[in-house]
């Protein structure tokens, strides 16, 4: 007797597709939103379909469990953050012209103190303690990091990217910038965190300029 074949799944196309893409993404952005509303433990999988006005089925049939819809996030996440990098390095002096390091630096400070970096700070606080997060966010932000500095070198034209200074300059930038926005999550900005902001302007105009730092 012949073996009857297995039966083929439809491939899903058109506006099927569509909606399932769409799903996903609403899915996904809920996610994120529970991780800065509520933190990375508080977020389950029930939380995130309430979020996304989905009931916990329909939710699991497009992410089949929590560390499924984590890693989608993850990946959602840090290609928003790439993007709104570039888009702020790109971003010129207001007046049109001049110089574009006060300008990049401002852009900069606003991304950080955006909610998608409350979300990623939760995910890497968490990351410490979950070795099953860590394994998914710890291959997401090499990718990211390697990215991050390759798009800086097509962007920031007026340094000479192949320098060690320039390499100092964008890590300079990122842990200052990125620590002040994490204290940030419990006070306000202050006149002093203005100054810092000053301060580290005026360094990378030494490192860009070829001067000594100190």
């Amino acid at each position: 007797m012949a073996k009857q074949s297995e039966p083929v799944e439809p491939e899903i196309t058109g506006w099927q597709a569509q909606k399932s893409a769409a799903t996903r993404t609403l899915i996904i952005e809920a996610t994120i939103k529970c991780f800065v509303d509520l933190g990375y433990s508080q977020t389950t999988t029930t939380v995130i379909a309430v979020r996304a006005g989905l009931s916990r089925g329909a939710m699991l049939h497009h992410f089949p469990s929590k560390v499924d819809i984590v890693r989608a996030a993850v990946e959602h996440l840090h290609a928003r953050r790439l993007k709104a990098f570039r888009r702020a390095a790109q971003r010129g002096p207001s007046d049109g012209g001049g110089d574009r390091l006060r300008a990049n630096l401002e852009a900069y400070w606003q991304h950080v103190r955006h909610p998608m970096f409350v979300a990623f700070f939760e995910l890497v606080v968490a990351a410490r303690t979950d070795p099953e997060l860590a394994q998914i966010l710890r291959p997401a932000q090499e990718a990211f990091e390697n990215e991050w500095h390759r798009t800086a070198r097509e962007v920031f034209t007026e340094w000479h990217t192949d320098d060690e200074t320039f390499d100092v300059a964008l890590d300079l930038t990122r842990y200052v910038l990125e620590g002040m926005a994490i204290s940030f999550l419990v006070h306000k900005e202050t006149e002093r965190d203005r100054r810092v902001v000053d301060y580290l302007e005026r360094k990378l105009r030494e490192l860009r300029d070829g001067r000594q730092f100190g």
